[in-house]
């Protein structure tokens, strides 16, 4: 969700004029942060995990399936209703806004404990939001916990309620209005100075699914091409939108999409770094796994992951530090004291460097890193660590995009505000987090590939895997560091259609710390279930859980959480991806050209509560036990 201050927001203009200010006071708070906590150690491994929703409204009198608008009223009675509930924090949930106003973020009330007991209460804590939205939105509104809309931003009918144009001042879209994005200010804000500093709107081109009838070159005829309302939009006739791809221009698209994150409390800053680094190679391996969002405005696309649909939506690089123009030319976009260069990657990304300062993470550390030089030198020496130093150097090449100008002067020594300005627009596979003030709270990692899933089983099924997977890595010594471009790779490579099987990753052969790191191509199957010389995550996880004092019963339970990565990984059961294209290619009203209609989008998300209500099977991608999972 990001930070959210209340006030007044800055426009690019003048915001660009404080950058070096936020920069320097953002290092000050960090650095005040890690003096007054940096020694805290033996801190217990809590953790939680975000969920996303997206509110839908079904009319059964006229079969359609459209986006509810209705957030703010929506959070407004859920806050009132959790301040009613039961003490017990396990079952204590929170509700938080988020971008799109069709969508609403859940997390525990409080932390979950790394015990048996505390893996266990997780999937009842998420039934429990759940079933507190279904009894707090409207008779024709359900929460779904899908990772992307499959109609969001069509021209063919309304896809919210209420229907608005898309003529908006905040994204210049032509496909996505304004009242889709969340009324706090810092949203529009954020929208309105990303499409600024970059110096024309954002342009996502998605790979089309080919069926047997699509038009081939397909080229959208749902783009209004006559459309002259700003002066951007002449740049989808000149190139913005490509041949056979699905045409997406605003940040709403990306932000739109819901995922999956974990985050867990480390024993203390070296642990954080070393956990951190760890998973740094698992991050497209579980994204792949986890993959649930092959369509986009109205088609099916050749994609099953939404990740460079955000890293397209929020990506504020000018064109010369895209590469795509002379670099100079377009310095007024940018901050008149922020130095230009190119930058590889939007600030939505994967990692690309580790974060402890051994030679093994170094060397593997392969990617070059852009980053503030005279940052790095002052953090070195002010105590951090190299490569800690160089990590938060290269999150402080981006600009502040939203300033309150009642926030611009803070105390250093209380505030963590213009830290998290940086921090938290800096959109990457996982986040390192330091601790706020007051020294309630320890060093963090935050785990951010994972797409959301249909069922409360499923996410907690991923959400346990995750934690327990952590655990074995820590307890067993196992060391997964292997070059970040590899990983770069397997991120590309986990996105496409059908990952699971049509796909090969990289990762280490030897999981044993040595100074011998060779990697190999596995696939997905062979990492997740292991081979003859491959350890593989699920029997890392078994052997782990052997070694602990585990009931038979509790055992029986954390078993069918393993059992569904498992039957996933190897192809057992179906990705999400793979169901609902499967389901649009079976629709009796599918043409084979696609496309996604009304009627086929209302049977759809019809069929998928259907599905997580357990009133249908699923059996080629839930398991028979499912059933013993559904809330009440």
């Amino acid at each position: 969700m990001g930070l959210l201050s209340l006030g007044t927001p800055l426009s690019w203009e003048q915001a660009a004029q404080l950058a070096p200010h936020v920069r320097k006071h953002g290092i000050e708070q960090l650095l005040s942060v890690w003096r007054e906590q940096g020694g805290r150690s033996d801190d217990p491994m809590l953790w939680g995990d975000e969920i996303e929703y997206v509110i839908v409204v079904f009319d059964e009198a006229t079969k359609t399936a459209r986006l509810s608008l209705r957030q703010e009223k929506i959070l407004s009675v859920l806050e009132t209703c959790c301040a009613q509930e039961s003490v017990d924090p396990t079952e204590r949930v929170t509700f938080h806004p988020e971008y799109g106003r069709f969508m609403i973020e859940s997390t525990p009330g409080a932390p979950f404990d790394s015990t048996i007991a505390g893996l266990l209460d997780v999937e009842r804590n998420m039934q429990l939001r759940r079933v507190l939205i279904r009894k707090n939105v409207e008779e024709t509104e359900l929460p779904m916990t899908i990772t992307s809309f499959p109609r969001l931003g069509v021209t063919d009918a309304p896809f919210t309620e209420p229907a608005y144009e898309a003529n908006g001042t905040a994204s210049h879209s032509l496909f996505l209005p304004d009242e889709v994005i969340n009324t706090h200010v810092r949203f529009p804000t954020l929208t309105a100075n990303i499409r600024t500093r970059r110096g024309s709107k954002v342009a996502i081109n998605v790979p089309i699914y080919k069926d047997e009838k699509t038009p081939s070159p397909f080229i959208d005829p749902t783009i209004p091409w006559d459309r002259d309302i700003f002066p951007e939009d002449p740049d989808a006739k000149n190139g913005a939108a490509l041949e056979d791809h699905i045409y997406l221009d605003a940040m709403g698209f990306g932000m739109g999409c819901c995922c999956l994150q974990v985050t867990l409390q480390a024993a203390s800053i070296r642990d954080a770094c070393h956990i951190y680094d760890q998973l740094i190679p698992i991050t497209p391996l579980l994204m792949a796994v986890s993959a649930a969002s092959p369509a986009y405005r109205g088609y099916l696309a050749d994609v099953d992951c939404r990740w460079n649909i955000i890293s397209g939506a929020v990506d504020d690089r000018t064109a010369a530090e895209r590469g795509v123009a002379p670099m100079g030319q377009e310095q007024l976009h940018n901050s008149p004291l922020t130095p230009a260069r190119r930058l590889r990657k939007s600030r939505y990304a994967a990692v690309d460097s580790y974060l402890s300062s051994t030679e093994t993470a170094v060397r593997n550390s392969d990617q070059p890193l852009e980053k503030d030089e005279e940052i790095e030198a002052y953090l070195q020496a002010s105590g951090l660590e190299p490569a800690l130093a160089a990590h938060f150097a290269h999150l402080f090449i981006r600009d502040p995009l939203v300033i309150f100008s009642e926030r611009i002067e803070q105390e250093d020594s209380s505030s963590m505000d213009h830290f998290e300005n940086i921090q938290s627009t800096n959109w990457q596979t996982m986040r390192f987090k330091p601790p706020p003030h007051g020294g309630h709270i320890g060093w963090r990692v935050e785990f951010r590939p994972m797409e959301v899933q249909l069922t409360d089983f499923e996410n907690a099924a991923f959400s346990v895997f995750l934690m327990l997977l952590t655990r074995a890595i820590k307890a067993l010594g196992t060391d997964l560091y292997m070059p970040i471009t590899q990983v770069d790779e397997n991120m590309a490579r986990a996105q496409k259609r059908d990952a699971v099987h049509s796909q090969k990753f990289f990762f280490r052969r030897s999981w044993v710390p040595s100074d011998v790191q060779e990697t190999k191509e596995y696939s997905v199957s062979e990492l997740f279930l292991g081979t003859d010389e491959f350890p593989g995550f699920v029997p890392l996880v078994r052997r782990y859980l052997d070694s602990l004092d585990v009931t038979a019963g509790d055992r029986a339970r954390l078993d069918e959480y393993i059992d569904l990565i498992a039957a996933r990984a190897s192809g057992t059961l179906q990705t999400a991806a793979t169901y609902i294209r499967d389901y649009v290619r079976a629709h009796p009203a599918y043409r084979k050209d696609s496309v996604i209609s009304e009627e086929i989008n209302y049977d759809l998300l019809r069929h998928l509560d259907d599905v997580e209500r357990g009133r249908v099977t699923a059996p080629n991608f839930l398991p028979e036990s499912y059933a013993g999972h559904i809330a009440t």
